[in-house]
């Protein structure tokens, strides 16, 4: 009986001590002045001791050391410290992939650039005043790629402008090749329009296509990718936060401030609750989200494999160059099919009165591509380097959005254990942790959230996700997809090599064994001297190349 009694006394002085210390921190409202002057508030808006709280909005109407006024300036203080954060890891993210675009970019517009510098110098070395005369043709060649690159199908039909390029460059070799005839405007247009079933560059045109389609619109829609990034995470940043959650911010991170208890810190369950009902429409951009990044990836290894931009870009100048000598070796059967299907040329009186002939004719001979060749010669890096540093980046972003709550609700910002802030008192947080998305916030006890209600901007930054992980997929079919619909809205418009056969895994390089080709002119018919030896035919091209390179000096 008295060990009952004495243990009566000594509860009842611990609540009596405990009830005195906070009266007295309520009495005086010292700390709660120092800690709201430091925000940056007038130190006169708070009042000296506890005053009655009862008009209160947001916190415990009991005895306080808060004002309306406070609570007002305290929410606007809430609202900006439980963005900022949020803030902070968006613009890091913005950031990084901001650079990341930045360098994909700059690399394959270096490799463009370098490409035609090499072609350049190469021919030069190679073909001399031919090349020069015709240099024209190349250079508007490299043009129309880097505008396809920039801005894609709507700017550049990439298979009519090949088309063009190649019965652009037979025309031009026809003439000089056979030297000694006139060819009229008609006939040469009657050459352009067979070029593809002469096959006079063997099947270099072929492969080029496949290649250069492929690598383009893999490097441009990636390219695209690491651009809409940023712009998604920059709109959906600046989404305000609702008045239920300022009010839940304010009541979670301030009203320790009412009591006196101005260094409480919340409860991490509390705080991931109100974290949750304020980011609720981001949470619903983690799906879309996910599935593009996994379209980047995805997309990614192909620029490692089969479309690597670098492996088509940098031996383009041996390609076409080996195009030339298909032609300057076939010259003789595709001049005889011309001859059959579009009529025989007038001789050339020009051609006749100057016989003075110095060989000049073709001596290069050029080495075929190794894929092992990874060149480091643009912005001073590999594109293997760079996809093996973006896809970290890419993988890191995953779940961006749904782990916000997680990643602010951490370290100095929340109490552990039961010596926290649950919203009312100094104590165990007793509600359950409701799920992320706006549907889950039905039940969520410390944020109101209308469900019925989603953010117009989120749900369009999810509409352009998606469509943007349509445009990937296809690019790693090797397809194109318009960036316009067209206007009936029925969507853009699909072109390119499509890939969807295991061919696509292996990179396609040229063999250095050529096998012969047969020309194909439906309307032609086979040439009457077909067995003609390689010898006659390159000793025929030389002549008339030489006497195309004479021409201008026997006037």
């Amino acid at each position: 009986m008295k060990t009952l009694l004495v243990l009566c006394v000594v509860c009842t002085l611990v609540v009596f001590s405990v009830s005195m210390t906070a009266e007295q921190k309520l009495k005086n409202c010292n700390e709660v002045r120092a800690a709201y002057s430091s925000k940056g508030f007038n130190v006169n808006d708070v009042p000296n001791k506890g005053v009655n709280g009862a008009s209160l909005k947001v916190c415990p109407q009991g005895f306080s050391c808060c004002t309306v006024e406070m609570e007002e300036k305290l929410s606007q203080q809430s609202h900006t410290e439980i963005k900022a954060p949020v803030s902070r890891l968006s613009t890091n993210l913005q950031s990084t992939f901001r650079q990341r675009h930045d360098h994909f970019d700059k690399f394959f517009r270096e490799l463009l650039k370098n490409a035609e510098v090499s072609l350049h110098s190469m021919f030069v070395r190679t073909y001399g005043m031919m090349y020069v005369q015709n240099a024209e043709l190349f250079k508007k060649f490299f043009e129309a790629l880097t505008r396809y690159y920039v801005s894609g199908g709507a700017a550049v039909n990439l298979d009519s402008m090949l088309s063009d390029f190649w019965a652009d460059l037979l025309e031009r070799m026809f003439r000089l090749v056979n030297v000694q005839y006139e060819f009229t405007d008609a006939y040469m247009e009657c050459v352009s329009r067979h070029t593809e079933q002469l096959q006079p560059f063997g099947d270099v045109p072929r492969k080029l296509r496949i290649q250069l389609t492929r690598a383009f619109v893999a490097a441009r829609t990636f390219v695209r990718g690491l651009t809409l990034m940023p712009e998604v995470v920059n709109k959906v940043s600046m989404v305000s936060a609702s008045p239920s959650c300022v009010r839940a911010s304010m009541k979670m991170l301030y009203c320790p401030y009412c009591s006196g208890q101005v260094a409480l810190k919340p409860c991490q369950n509390y705080c991931l609750n109100v974290l949750r009902g304020c980011l609720a429409n981001q949470a619903d951009l983690d799906t879309e989200w996910n599935n593009f990044l996994d379209a980047m990836l995805s997309l990614a290894e192909r620029l490692e494999g089969p479309f690597n931009f670098e492996s088509v870009m940098d031996p383009i100048d041996v390609k076409i160059s080996e195009a030339i000598m298909n032609m300057q070796e076939n010259s003789m059967q595709v001049s005889q099919k011309v001859f059959q299907g579009c009529g025989q040329p007038k001789p050339s009186k020009a051609f006749r009165s100057k016989r003075s002939i110095k060989d000049t004719g073709f001596n290069g001979r050029f080495r075929p591509y190794s894929p092992d060749a990874r060149p480091t010669t643009a912005a001073g890096t590999s594109l293997d380097r760079l996809t093996t540093d973006v896809k970290k980046k890419l993988k890191h972003a995953k779940k961006f959005w749904s782990t916000l709550p997680e990643t602010v609700c951490a370290g100095e910002r929340i109490a552990p254990g039961d010596e926290c802030w649950n919203g009312t008192a100094k104590s165990r947080y007793e509600s359950v942790v409701i799920g992320n998305g706006l549907a889950n916030q039905v039940s969520n006890p410390d944020v109101d959230v209308d469900i019925t209600k989603p953010d117009i901007v989120i749900r369009s930054q999810i509409a352009v996700l998606k469509e943007m992980t349509s445009w990937l997929k296809a690019a790693h079919s090797g397809n194109d997809i318009s960036f316009e619909t067209d206007e009936d809205g029925s969507g853009g418009e699909e072109s390119g090599s499509g890939c969807d056969s295991p061919s696509c895994d292996t990179d396609m390089y040229f063999s250095t064994t050529r096998s012969p080709v047969k020309p194909r002119i439906d309307s032609v018919g086979s040439p009457s001297a077909g067995g003609v030896a390689s010898q006659g035919s390159v000793a025929l091209a030389l002549c008339g190349l030489a006497l195309a390179l004479l021409a201008p000096h026997l006037r």
